[in-house]
């Protein structure tokens, strides 16, 4: 382990969350500050249209993220498995592996989505100038996308290891670099000296590339002082049996993130009947909303990897204990930030514009997502719990129904029945995840005891 003070096999569950979760969820809260920074220079420095361009490329720009997590959270899973297991020689495999299939699929996530992004984005919305908006900011991040997938992978080992707090201060330096340059790329002034041509929306898409770039090397040097380093063998030389074990884990781990861009593409779809301005009002509410969601994807971090190793470990009760936990922290955790996005809505929404119809479609949007708040952490820590016994397929399942089918059937029914109504959308949205979530939690407490025979 990088961390000499964590003992995942014995050390009190709540300590182990705190000691991961929280530099975790730190970190990530300065990559969703970073987004939402992107969505204020982009509504207050361009235009209403870049606004909502940024907004409705996010299901397109996800799929990359969602194919990054997917290797990251299969490559976590072996390595934490692995390291449970004492066997750091494998450890070092996994990673070298993981790495190369990195590289790959940044390839193929370049070529496929420069060919089909076009073709996506105008479905959601046909306006010209934010379908141009948005493609002059998609292809530049497709082209980096090789940095993304990069990271996520340097970081999956770093993360086995019981350290999250070498990405989070990747994002940290990220946010602050990004406030410096989305000013400077957009403009093309430093100041008041014009030092390059303004570059607009582009010059967002370059400042996230940039701020990836820089932080390969760090997380590549705090890599280097870990322990499974000096088993990791760099080869061009695929091991398929090791490929075929990270994407046993990372391929229904992909398609259920995955699931979430095709959920948020078919949500924009109906919310585009609404116009430019509910697209802009509905996207920048979800960057903010995005926020409040950091404490529970730290703690579904931390359940992975403690999970991971005490399954390794055969520590089967400690890996019950360990969702039961985070369930009760979560709660606890998402009822008081959903009652601060209900009593910050319009504050929120007049950061990204001036525009009151945007600010009431996306204030209207927070409020009604904060009631379905506390029901988040049946999904996150029993899909964690899940990836961590390496059983990725049930994640994937629970995906497809929660954020595609059940979705689409209900908005469905609701605009052939009632008619188009932007707040009906979000309330029936509301109703489905608590009454999933808590049929959900009670197939998790059965499907743990049975797997691990407790």
């Amino acid at each position: 382990m990088t961390n000499e003070s964590i003992n995942f096999k014995n050390d009190n569950i709540y300590s182990l969350f705190a000691k991961i979760a929280i530099p975790s969820s730190i970190g990530t809260i300065f990559q969703n500050l970073y987004s939402v920074v992107d969505s204020i220079f982009a509504g207050k420095m361009i235009s209403e249209s870049a606004l909502a361009a940024i907004g409705q490329i996010f299901p397109i720009y996800f799929i990359i993220i969602a194919l990054g997590i997917g290797l990251s959270i299969g490559t976590t899973s072996l390595i934490a498995n692995s390291i449970g297991e004492n066997n750091l020689d494998m450890s070092g495999k996994i990673f070298s592996q993981s790495f190369i299939l990195s590289i790959f699929v940044s390839i193929f996530v370049t070529t496929i989505g420069i060919y089909f992004s076009s073709s996506l984005i105008s479905f959601i919305n046909n306006d010209i100038e934010t379908l141009e908006l948005s493609l002059k900011y998609i292809n530049i991040i497709f082209f980096g996308s090789i940095f993304i997938f990069l990271l996520i992978s340097i970081n999956s080992s770093l993360s086995a290891q019981g350290d999250t707090k070498s990405y989070r201060n990747v994002l940290i330096f990220s946010f602050f670099l990004n406030i410096i340059l989305n000013p400077i790329l957009i403009s093309g002034k430093f100041f008041t000296y014009q030092i390059i041509p303004p570059l607009g929306i582009e010059g967002i898409a370059y400042a996230t590339i940039i701020s990836q770039f820089i932080g390969i090397f760090y997380l590549f040097i705090k890599l280097k002082r870990t322990q499974i380093y000096k088993y990791i063998k760099f080869t061009i030389f695929p091991n398929f049996n090791i490929i075929k074990s990270i994407l046993s884990q990372g391929i229904p781990a992909s398609i259920g993130m995955m699931m979430i861009a095709v959920g948020s593409y078919i949500l924009l779809y109906f919310v585009g009947f609404f116009g430019v301005e509910a697209i802009a009002g509905y996207t920048s509410a979800g960057r903010y909303e995005q926020l409040f969601f950091l404490p529970l994807l730290g703690l579904s971090t931390a359940t992975v990897t403690i999970v991971g190793q005490n399954f390794g470990a055969k520590q089967y009760k400690r890996v019950l204990e360990t969702y039961k936990k985070g369930i009760s922290l979560g709660v606890i955790i998402l009822l008081i930030l959903g009652l601060i996005i209900f009593l910050t809505a319009e504050f929120a929404m007049n950061l990204f514009t001036d525009n009151e119809t945007v600010i009431k479609y996306g204030s209207d949007y927070l409020k009604i997502s904060s009631l379905m708040f506390p029901a988040f952490p049946f999904f996150f820590i029993g899909n964690a719990t899940f990836q961590g016994l390496k059983r990725a397929i049930i994640v994937m399942y629970m995906a497809i129904m929660r954020f595609v089918l059940i979705p689409f059937i209900m908005i469905y029914i609701i605009f052939l029945n009632i008619g188009e109504n932007y707040n009906y959308i979000f309330f029936a949205l509301a109703g489905m995840h608590w009454t999933i979530g808590l049929i959900y939690f009670y197939y998790c407490n059965k499907k743990y005891r049975s797997i691990l025979s407790l």
